[in-house]
């Protein structure tokens, strides 16, 4: 069964403002009731540039984009053409713009008008191409004006009246020029639902998960995609009563976020790859110590610089196996962006809860994506760190417990004096190079992982309880897998989905209940080199024919793929 859905893709140079244009529509699709979200491709400059916003909105909750764009729509065309293979079109596809487009778009579109949006801009008094093209591309979908308008007053009241009315007069310009185009418009409009909508981004939504969880104290550096983390953070703390910092470099805001957790504060950063790779010793010292911490990693495409820009599920081998020495620690992983805010809750209550580090691997298709998304409620995880008795006689930090985990003093407790560095100890803490202390402490961080009882929360599992066809995936991968499985359902085949949220530690029991009576597994990811499928294959006992559908980025996988393969495969 195919979504009931709408696809739109904006073009333009640097300054057009393409992305103004693609959340205003984003935000007048929430009003009118619809579900949808907006993800956005830049050139490898990150800022200025030419860019595209690619939108899919729907009556439904949608999590992928599907396999061609219905409207491709230029504000103007330069450099358009390097966004061809991010934009596929079809002869259903329509292309409205500012003179032709290019050979690569036209050639596969079955419709195209030029319309002179700069022209019909100069008609208003202080009129604007891109909210020509916002009233154009409202009209074509079937957008109400009053909810576009509405937009464009909270978005530009600051700039006064007459910026508001300027541009409420060019939208409304370019939804007449719009009058003789094609319609799209067989989505129901809805606009009592609005107040069950948010408008928000992965990465805001890991922000308010990590407030939701107890996170007090971000030390933070900047970098593509994971920036808008900490922006969101900078704001929101303060309310709660929490502080942001800005260090020098990654080195410095992981070794702080240390330095605050060891004084009580659940403490949390953000990064991406190559700020990952900066912060591997110290967050083997938060695992050694047995200090929570809480790193971020909104995924890019790499290795080194790579593709700032882009999305790519290409961390999981750092992440998981980064650290040096043995180091057990939490991996998780959201699987779209509602998922960002509670993985990222439940992941500070992790780390705090077993006293380790936890890697919570965001990418750029989640964390930079907007979507119109149904309210999510608090799921109730917050901090809970085992906090060591006052006066204790005799204190033992590093207590070889039951379940691996052992009291924490907090400074200034009387009697709470301990150690805390990356060397190997005793049970009180004393540096110790002897193989027993080694052996019991190596055991103790692997024990307290090993045993905690995580839930169902460690993987989504949806489809046929009698399927003998699986796929597994992670991240971002999920919505196009889920969109993929329910088309093949409909169309009367019994397939099974797994989607991991905990990545680290294994789960082979729950794995092997998920996937009881399958005899066939298709493995899908966005990595060049199929690192989750070499995952599994290490740490699960898989005795079933598996395929790798590994394709890397900048390119999204789409439902239309994995339903291709599991079709020739079924």
């Amino acid at each position: 069964m195919t979504v009931p859905s709408i696809s739109i893709t904006l073009t333009g140079s640097g300054g057009s403002g393409v992305m103004t244009t693609g959340n205003l529509l984003l935000e007048a699709a929430g009003r009118a009731g619809w579900f949808g979200f907006m993800t956005r491709s830049a050139g490898p400059q990150i800022r200025g540039g030419e860019a595209a916003a690619m939108l899919r909105l729907s009556t439904e909750p949608v999590l992928a984009h599907k396999e061609h764009y219905d409207v491709l729509l230029g504000i103007d065309w330069l450099n358009a053409d390097r966004f061809a293979a991010e934009i596929p079109l079809n002869s259903d596809s329509l292309i409205i713009g500012q003179g032709e487009a290019p050979a690569v778009f036209a050639d596969k579109a079955g419709q195209q008008f030029q319309l002179d949006l700069a022209a019909i801009a100069k008609t208003v008094k202080g009129g604007r191409p891109n909210m020509v093209a916002l009233g154009m591309a409202a009209a074509v979908i079937g957008l109400p004006s009053r909810a576009v308008a509405e937009v464009i007053s909270k978005a530009l009241q600051r700039k006064g009246q007459a910026a508001v009315a300027a541009s409420v007069a060019a939208m409304q310009a370019g939804a007449a020029a719009a009058s003789g185009l094609p319609r799209y418009d067989h989505l129901v409009v809805d606009e009592s639902e609005q107040a069950q909508r948010w408008n928000i981004s992965g990465n805001e939504a890991c922000g308010l998960g990590a407030v939701r969880g107890g996170t007090r104290f971000v030390a933070a550096y900047p970098i593509t995609p994971a920036t808008e983390i900490l922006e969101w953070l900078a704001s929101a703390l303060p309310k709660v009563g929490g502080v942001l910092v800005q260090a020098e470099d990654e080195l410095a805001s992981v070794n702080q976020i240390i330095g605050g957790s060891f004084g009580g504060t659940p403490s949390l950063t953000a990064t991406s790859g190559p700020g990952l790779a900066l912060m591997m010793e110290s967050i083997g010292l938060a695992v050694a110590s047995e200090t929570p911490i809480v790193v971020v990693d909104v995924m890019r495409g790499g290795p080194s610089t790579g593709i700032p820009t882009k999305s790519e599920q290409s961390d999981l081998n750092i992440a998981l196996y980064g650290l040096h020495g043995d180091a057990p620690h939490l991996v998780t992983a959201p699987l779209t962006i509602a998922d960002c805010l509670f993985t990222t809750q439940w992941s500070v209550y992790l780390a705090d809860r077993l006293q380790t580090a936890a890697i919570v691997l965001s990418d750029q298709a989640l964390g930079q994506t907007r979507a119109i998304i149904a309210r999510s409620e608090d799921a109730g995880f917050v901090a809970e760190r085992e906090v060591a008795s006052p006066d204790e006689s005799g204190y033992q930090r590093y207590a070889l417990t039951e379940s691996g985990v052992s009291p924490m003093a907090i400074p200034g407790q009387p009697g709470g004096q301990y150690t805390a560095d990356g060397l190997e100890h005793t049970e009180t803490g004393t540096p110790s190079s002897r193989a027993n202390d080694h052996q019991v402490q190596m055991d103790k961080r692997l024990r307290k992982l090993t045993q905690f009882d995580y839930g169902e929360h460690w993987a989504e599992i949806a489809g046929d309880s009698d399927a003998e066809l699986a796929v597994i995936t992670w991240g971002s991968s999920f919505g196009a897998a889920q969109e993929a499985v329910a088309a093949l359902r409909h169309e009367g085949k019994r397939v099974r989905l797994v989607a991991m949220r905990l990545l680290s530690p294994a789960q082979p029991g729950r794995l092997a209940a998920a996937l009881r009576g399958i005899n066939k597994l298709l493995v899908v990811e966005q990595s060049h080199g199929g690192q989750f499928y070499r995952y599994l294959r290490a740490f699960y006992d898989l005795d079933m024919p598996m395929k790798s559908m590994a394709v890397p980025g900048p390119l999204p996988i789409r439902p239309a793929d994995i339903h291709a393969n599991l079709s020739e495969w079924s």
